[in-house]
């Protein structure tokens, strides 16, 4: 069995398509149940933010995988499969590890180095393991991606140089405003994103932020949050969107809405408000709206207004402030690369283990029957002398499998390492159905073995 990506991202298609492949929970949960319905996938997991949607699955078969992973999404998207593959991109096995371990290191993300992405790999888990739709496979990569993850982030300067999506679109909103001290802000949605925002506008001096959200008692929740830091906040409900644009020179939207919720009627009311109320030098004062929703929070018809200015995903991706240093970014890579490295070669070496109990338990099994010949052959042998030569087999048959059986696990760790365990199996004819029981769990994968102890040139009994 072997891990298999499919997904769709900002690096891969445009803003639309991923609009059409959002998800919420509720349609993750569905997605990986749907997966799971074919018999080539065992396990499977959704990674859905706001720049990539993305299935990991353990599967039997590459093509039947593949095929049963796309035919999915294809029905959630509603797009055809044949276009749907055009902005699609697959990763197998190891290419599939380094994807992950790239991606929770925030190196594929739109704005490099964003730490946000952990948190969501860590939820896309979490959510999965809730489901008990993850098993064994998937459990240990991802234990392991936001293992690499928090190494990178702890290691490198990637944070500093590829700051969230929030601060580059608001360095964007400030190239249309100048500073945003003292101005008015707006942020629509109370989530982890809305959090995020107000933190970030607080930092950069706003005089006060009005928050709107779907259910008011969030909203109060997040604007008694910011209150506390010393920010000027306000709640309000989605139904009073218009009259708090009036005031506003910045809007940042976040939402996990499935279509606009700042429409243009209401843009176009906000701003027929502020022009009949506002003095004559206010007129015509600017308003940048941040849209970070995805899919899109804002209508798209309102970026034509004039004195509006719409900062979308497909802007901030090409805001220089969006890479990394380049320095930063070469030592992430550097990390994911030994660490993916070190995780393939540890999973090689657990494929073998499988293969080498099975052989030392063959093993144990031909002494013993040996031991029970000696038995009827001699029956009148003393436990003394019968205990001497039982232990003098067993130190034998170990020393003779102490080579092989290290030496294997040494070349299983490295690439094409499996085929030394099936020449193991080969050359002892071991039986393929116990080696699989053994892997899977079925029978202790450690039982009470010798070990052979270098440093004395003998063997030690260990559990």
């Amino acid at each position: 069995m072997s891990i298999l990506l499919f997904g769709v991202s900002h690096r891969s298609a445009p803003v639309s398509v991923l609009e059409q492949l959002s998800t919420d929970e509720s349609d993750q949960a569905k997605i990986v149940d749907q997966v799971l319905e074919s018999s080539l996938v065992t396990e499977a997991m959704v990674l859905s933010t706001c720049n990539r949607v993305e299935v990991y699955a353990v599967v039997d078969a590459f093509h039947g995988g593949l095929s049963a992973i796309g035919q999915v999404l294809s029905e959630h998207s509603g797009m055809p499969l044949h276009d749907l593959t055009q902005y699609a991109y697959v990763r197998y096995a190891e290419a599939a590890v380094e994807h992950l371990f790239a991606v929770t290191s925030g190196l594929d993300s739109a704005v490099i180095g964003e730490q946000q992405v952990l948190g969501q790999v860590r939820r896309a888990y979490a959510a999965a393991e809730a489901n008990r739709t993850v098993g064994r496979t998937l459990h240990e990569l991802s234990q392991r991606a936001l293992s690499v993850g928090k190494r990178v982030h702890a290691e490198t300067g990637i944070d500093a140089a590829g700051a969230s999506v929030v601060s580059v679109a608001l360095q964007t909103a400030e190239k249309k405003l100048g500073s945003l001290a003292g101005r008015t802000a707006v942020v629509v949605g109370a989530g982890s994103m809305g959090a995020l925002a107000t933190k970030h506008l607080g930092r950069a001096g706003v005089g006060r932020v009005d928050v709107i959200n779907r259910s008011l008692p969030r909203a109060r929740r997040l604007a008694d949050n910011s209150c506390e830091l010393g920010l000027a906040s306000a709640a309000h409900s989605l139904d009073d969107i218009a009259s708090v644009l009036v005031d506003a020179d910045v809007v940042v939207t976040c939402t996990g809405a499935v279509r606009p919720v700042v429409s243009l009627a209401d843009v176009h009311r906000a701003l027929s408000s502020r022009e009949q109320s506002a003095p004559a030098a206010e007129c015509g004062r600017p308003l940048v709206i941040c849209d970070l929703g995805m899919p899109r929070d804002v209508d798209p018809a309102i970026a034509g207004l004039p004195g509006v200015f719409v900062i979308d995903m497909d802007r901030i991706q090409r805001e220089p402030a969006a890479r990394a240093a380049a320095s930063d970014a070469e030592a992430a890579r550097g990390i994911v690369a030994a660490e993916v490295a070190h995780y393939l070669a540890g999973q090689r070496m657990a494929e073998v283990t499988p293969t080498v109990t099975a052989l030392r338990r063959r093993a144990a099994s031909v002494v013993e029957a040996e031991l029970l010949r000696l038995d009827n052959r001699l029956p009148g042998l003393d436990s003394t002398h019968r205990d001497e030569v039982a232990r003098t087999v067993r130190r034998v048959v170990d020393k003779l499998l102490h080579a092989p059986t290290v030496r294997v696990k040494q070349l299983a760790s490295s690439p094409g390492g499996d085929s030394y365990a099936e020449a193991l199996r080969e050359l002892f004819e071991l039986d393929q159905q116990a080696v699989d029981a053994l892997a899977a769990g079925e029978l202790p994968l450690a039982p009470a073995v010798t070990e052979f102890d270098s440093a004395t040139n003998d063997f030690e009994k260990t559990e």
